[in-house]
């Protein structure tokens, strides 16, 4: 069943850890947080306000294919100061590895910070014998952004439309989850991000969540989380790339998808502003205060709703106290 193959991605799972961090530093009010996808941080004597997030990269995927962790976080930490509302300033890296591992490592990081226009601005190695044990290979980046209208999951309610935007150019990888765009898409993908603080800044979007390792649905849970909001998603509405299952959309990370809150009177506009860039945006749904996140297909109802997660009842990161 498609709900429970979602609530076992290891994208989804690993999330409860982040629990550890509310433990630690209490539930409190991190920017009328937490739960977002970057910390919101105010200049003094300024209107703009400082997003700063950061991402790890699975060892085994660092070693396999150190070039394409790189790429992958520059995709991820851009797409998260996106989700935030933010324009991307800069990154940078923390990497650990063989010599041959690091260099692919930072030749993934320049390729893909060039498409974005984001510069790696500096960071940190530590060099290991070639030898070294397959999981001691680590790659963390840290994104860095500004923006005077940041998007919260906090400001998402009842009678806000879902929409989910994503690019469909691509195609999945085999031996990771992911799908790749960005050999299609290329330098596009630059302007693509900076769509999100556009709408931002009009008041077209509320609150938005990219989509990454627990896939549209568990992203979405995180989304709905702080404010134990529900939904049902349409999958007959959702924008599938040809040749994939919708539940393997479902599941996977892929290079361009965004889970954005909509006033209803500004979701056309929300639409309009990805069709004008090629990019597919749905209404996937209406968020409600049911707390119960469900998949149903079929709009004259006669397919049976499955609920996936029930947030008046169970966590995903735990932050949300």
């Amino acid at each position: 069943m498609l709900a429970q193959r979602i609530r076992e991605l290891p994208g989804v799972r690993g999330k409860a850890a982040i629990g550890v961090v509310a433990d630690v530093f209490g539930g409190g009010d991190w920017w009328a947080g937490p739960g977002d996808d970057g910390a919101v941080v105010p200049l003094p004597d300024s209107a703009q306000q400082v997003v700063a997030c950061g991402e790890a990269m699975l060892p085994a995927f660092v070693r396999q294919d150190p070039f394409g962790a790189g790429v992958a976080s520059v995709v991820a930490n851009v797409n998260d100061l996106a989700a935030m509302g933010a324009q991307p300033l800069a990154l940078v890296d923390t990497v650990v590895g063989p010599p041959a591992m690091i260099r692919r490592c930072l030749e993934g990081l320049q390729h893909a910070g060039r498409l974005y226009r984001v510069p790696v601005v500096g960071g940190h190695l530590s060099e290991l014998p070639e030898n070294a044990p397959a999981g001691s290979a680590a790659l963390s980046v840290f994104g860095l952004g500004s923006t005077r209208d940041p998007l919260s999951a906090r400001r998402a309610e009842p009678g806000h439309d879902l929409v989910l935007a994503c690019c469909l150019q691509g195609e999945m990888r085999a031996d990771f989850p992911f799908f790749r765009s960005i050999h299609l898409r290329g330098e596009q993908l630059a302007d693509d991000v900076r769509l999100l603080p556009g709408l931002a800044a009009r008041g077209v979007a509320a609150a938005a969540k990219d989509v990454s390792m627990p896939g549209v649905i568990g992203s979405l849970a995180m989304l709905l989380e702080p404010n134990r909001l529900g939904v049902r998603v349409d999958l007959d509405r959702v924008p599938t790339p040809a040749g994939v299952s919708v539940a393997d959309w479902l599941c996977c990370f892929p290079t361009f998808a965004f889970l954005i809150c909509c006033p209803p009177d500004r979701t056309q506009e929300c639409l309009a502003g990805f069709a004008e860039r090629d990019l597919a945006a749905a209404r996937i749904g209406v968020l409600d205060n049911s707390g119960l996140l469900r998949l149903g297909a079929g709009r004259d109802g006669a397919v049976e709703e499955q609920v996936v997660f029930d947030l008046t009842r169970e966590a995903i990161t735990g932050l949300a106290r």
